[in-house]
């Protein structure tokens, strides 16, 4: 029997697992909905529970693709997860503090600035490639050194949220180049490796983990990881990533001009690129891959801003909201909204900006908000697009992935509103297939450059909306700054971002 490989994804709802076989063809899918795992303690913070959630989802998810793959061998594992996070823990590597998650994570706004005006914004995006915003990893841990203490002094090691499980998994201390790259300010993304005075001072006694790349073999698993998850004893686990990055393997988004967007909880963007090219409001990365150049973006809200209306309508069924959607014309009956509903990454950066509602009248239903939330976050998306789209690096091919291309409503609305075609793969499984592809590059099986995907639906642009979607975009872009102080007067009462 053929040896097979398994891939994990721990997500912000739900985790993922793929078994499949060399070709790509899958045996056995898994998953874990978890839609009140994170935690939202206070505005601007979101964490989660490593060990009750993903190890947990880990070890059950392994179990049941172990029993799946009917005695054949497992060549090889590969985990991602959200990132980039800070897990904490103390030296028998139990979390001291809940996960603190990405950019959606704002509570270390003074850090930011602290260690902006510390080390120089232009240092900080000469060495690391991107500047400081809420998506780094070092203003958090110096938030955790000064907001608790003695947190601070009981951690032994920090993880993300892929290598704090092959920490469980293998007892290697070890974090994928692509995630380092992203934990701002500590990496040197010229020299791919650590920049050690950085390091030193925010990371203070924490040692640094070692380097690997993403689909490289770090460890086997030990035995009492085998006896929890039915994994055999040394099986291979590779370094894995952050999922969006693993999410862009598992559609084919290798070479320069590719992107991707990915439609979940948040919207994420992942452009490969020729070389290094630092921008002030995006975030420069390492690929998953030697040699693997990428830009990023994200926004703060998508799928969970659509989820939002949902509950505040009554729990309708999503198919309902998306039909009714449908028959509301381009533009909303003259309603546009700002998608900052838990502030705003990229393109802002601002944590305290609010979501706003403009134009609403005693003849909007429920419809119309619902479609106007597409439309709104489609003018994000196209703001994003104009900053990577550049001569130097062009967009050629656009890949939609995700939960939210299912029903086409949504992508035919990107399309209208960014005038570009999107690509939807005829199966877009997710981060987990990603994960097994690397799995299965780690293991010798397949060619680094091997691309699993097949072809699906092409979404072109409606002319005839164009004008418009193009009066709508100038009132967004213009509608944040027009409100911009009148929100964070808002924000302010509703406790702000905590300092």
């Amino acid at each position: 029997m053929d040896p097979l490989l398994i891939g994990i994804d721990l997500g912000t709802g739900s985790s993922k697992g793929v078994l499949t076989d060399a070709q790509g063809r899958v045996v056995a899918t898994a998953v874990r909905p978890r839609p009140r795992s994170m935690s939202l303690p206070r505005p601007g913070w979101a964490e989660v529970d490593p060990e009750g959630v993903w190890w947990a989802d880990v070890v059950s998810i392994a179990a049941e693709l172990t029993a799946a793959a009917q005695g054949a061998s497992i060549a090889a594992v590969c985990v991602s997860g959200v990132g980039p996070c800070l897990v904490l823990c103390d030296e028998q590597d139990s979390p001291v503090r809940p996960a603190i998650l990405y950019g959606i994570d704002m509570r270390a706004t003074a850090e930011i600035a602290e260690l902006t005006g510390r080390y120089g914004a232009e240092q900080v995006l000469t060495r690391a490639g991107t500047p400081l915003t809420t998506q780094a990893v070092g203003p958090k841990a110096e938030w955790v050194r000064r907001h608790e203490p003695q947190v601070w002094q009981a951690a032994r090691r920090w993880y993300n949220s892929s290598s704090y499980v092959v920490r469980k998994l293998t007892g290697e201390y070890v974090l994928d180049h692509h995630t380092a790259s992203q934990s701002v300010p500590l990496y040197d993304i010229e020299a791919r490796d650590w920049h050690q005075p950085w390091y030193a001072e925010i990371m203070g006694h924490l040692p640094p983990p070692r380097l690997a790349w993403s689909a490289e073999i770090v460890g086997g698993v030990t035995r009492a990881a085998a006896e929890a998850t039915g994994l055999p004893e040394g099986t291979p686990v590779c370094a894995g990533t952050v999922d969006a990055w693993a999410e862009s393997v598992s559609v084919g988004v290798r070479r320069p001009g590719d992107l991707m967007l990915m439609y979940g909880s948040t919207m994420f963007f992942v452009q490969q690129l020729q070389g290094i090219a630092r921008h002030p409001q995006l975030w420069n990365t390492a690929g998953v891959a030697p040699g693997q150049h990428c830009l990023a973006a994200g926004m703060a809200t998508s799928g969970s801003l659509t989820s939002w209306v949902r509950d505040l309508v009554g729990e309708v069924p999503f198919e309902t909201l998306v039909a009714e959607a449908a028959r509301v014309p381009a533009g909303s009956d003259g309603l546009l909204l700002l998608p900052y509903f838990a502030g705003e990454r990229t393109p802002i950066f601002d944590p305290d900006a609010r979501g706003v509602i403009a134009g609403l009248t005693l003849r909007h239903g429920r419809g119309h908000l619902f479609r106007a939330v597409y439309e709104g976050i489609a003018f994000g998306i196209r703001q994003i697009l104009e900053l990577l789209d550049t001569p130097a690096n062009p967009v050629r091919r656009l890949v939609a992935v995700g939960g939210g291309t299912q029903g086409g409503l949504w992508t035919r609305i990107v399309s209208d509103v960014t005038g570009r075609e999107q690509e939807v793969p005829e199966v877009t499984i997710g981060a987990s297939y990603g994960d097994a592809l690397l799995a299965a590059t780690g293991a010798g099986l397949v060619a680094p450059d091997t691309d699993w995907t097949r072809p699906g639906e092409i979404v072109r642009p409606d002319p005839a909306v164009r004008g418009t979607y193009d009066t709508l975009y100038a009132g967004y872009t213009s509608l944040y700054t027009d409100t911009r102080a009148q929100v964070h007067t808002l924000a302010a009462l509703q406790g702000g971002t905590p300092a």
